[in-house]
């Protein structure tokens, strides 16, 4: 019998029913070291208190409106997200994957509205994730993704990750946008370095193309940068965000430059609970906080400090762990063993990860997280690695 909630998640044997900062609490009374945060959401870690105390403050006041009206909150969060980006306007989003439904649309309004409606056509890379939706799976392309789910979204390709001679290859006159994520999160986290970055750039100007970067997972100050595209000198025409900036509450994005969004004129878009009250205010709360040079540079140097202690590992235990991968506080390890194996032994060491393909483990630790807490998370991440190294040996020894 199926169970009263869809069955699509193989979730852990776990009920967290608290968290503090970088700990999550389970029903039993046992706590977690939480380096998953979501899966990059809670970007300033469980229950933090201004977060706390704006949302409660705007819950007494007024939750929902509709966008037929002005939401101060909505209007106080695109300007502060136009006066630290690229972008000249932002339309808001209950999540990543409307955020990419919308930038499809943008970017394909924006060609017909310049006579040109058989420009549709968006060139994307092998190992990206953008959503679960008909334009996101489409967009990524992957088998796991789309298998049973056609037929497909039309006028979308794919290339090898980081393949700018591929990407040329398939510019035609019905090529409107590239889409690619700065770092791969679901594929591995896997960076694309800022010479790829500023080849996509170069490429979309050299063929009057769109160029769209998806920085749901990546964005939001993860990377020690608000934005990951930053690091590499460049600007998107259209950005995807999500996740880290809502600090856990359900709220996505579109920033765009004024070219690009001028297609999108009243009644071509819209959304019912995109904007809300309650998510802009606390959103605006996470801008306030993240978006500072101290806070920053903090990211930075924490994500040394683990880094650091990462590599250690894997130089340690060479039969479970291959490489360190990411930047910032958006690190990955490259297992040698299977992933899940890891975050398993993670769990029994009471340590919260998150797997991704390219059979690598992701850390995606609050962005506040503190040294303390980064010093357990490698001890505990140790016990995990040793006990899978142990049971490695244990195992090559039967074989003998």
């Amino acid at each position: 019998m199926i169970s009263s909630i869809l069955p699509t998640y193989a979730r852990a044997p776990l009920t967290f029913v608290r968290g503090e900062g970088s700990w999550l609490i389970e029903e039993n009374g046992e706590r977690y070291l939480d380096l998953g945060a979501g899966i990059a959401v809670n970007a300033l870690g469980h229950a933090h208190p201004r977060l706390v105390e704006t949302l409660t403050e705007q819950a007494s006041r007024v939750w929902h409106m509709s966008n037929l009206y002005h939401i101060p909150a909505q209007e106080a969060l695109a300007d502060a997200l136009v006066g630290a980006t690229f972008a000249d306007t932002v339309f808001f989003t209950n999540s990543g994957t409307e955020a990419c439904e919308l930038s499809v649309k943008m970017a394909r309004k924006y060609w017909f509205d310049r006579d040109a409606p058989e420009r549709v056509e968006i060139i994307g890379f092998q190992g990206a994730f953008h959503g679960r939706s008909a334009a996101g799976i489409a967009a990524a392309g992957s088998e796991k993704l789309v298998k049973g789910f056609g037929p497909l979204l039309p006028g979308f390709h794919q290339v090898p990750f980081g393949d700018l001679a591929a990407v040329e290859a398939l510019i035609s006159e019905k090529t409107a946008a590239i889409i690619a994520e700065p770092i791969q999160g679901e594929g591995g986290i896997l960076p694309m370095d800022d010479a790829t970055l500023q080849g996509l750039r170069a490429l979309a100007d050299r063929h009057a193309l769109l160029l769209i970067l998806d920085e749901v997972q990546c964005g939001m100050g993860r990377t020690g940068k608000l934005f990951a595209h930053e690091w590499a000198g460049i600007s998107p025409d259209i950005m995807m965000v999500a996740k880290g900036i809502g600090g856990g509450f359900p709220i996505g994005a579109v920033l765009a430059t004024e070219n690009a969004a001028s297609g999108m004129v009243a009644g071509t878009h819209g959304s019912t609970y995109g904007g809300n009250p309650l998510g802009c205010a606390v959103a605006g709360t996470v801008m306030e906080i993240v978006n500072t040079p101290e806070f920053l540079g903090d990211v930075s140097r924490k994500a040394g400090l683990l880094r650091q202690g990462l590599e250690g590992l894997v130089a340690a235990y060479p039969d479970v762990l291959e490489e360190v991968r990411g930047t910032g506080l958006m690190l990955g390890l490259k297992c040698k063993v299977p992933n899940l194996d890891l975050v398993r032994a993670g769990c029994d060491a009471r340590l919260l990860t998150v797997g991704a393909a390219d059979n690598a483990v992701r850390l995606l630790p609050p962005l506040n997280i503190s040294e303390d807490d980064i010093a357990e998370a490698l001890r505990r991440l140790e016990t995990a690695v040793a006990a899978l190294s142990a049971g490695a040996g244990a195992t090559d020894q039967n074989a003998e």
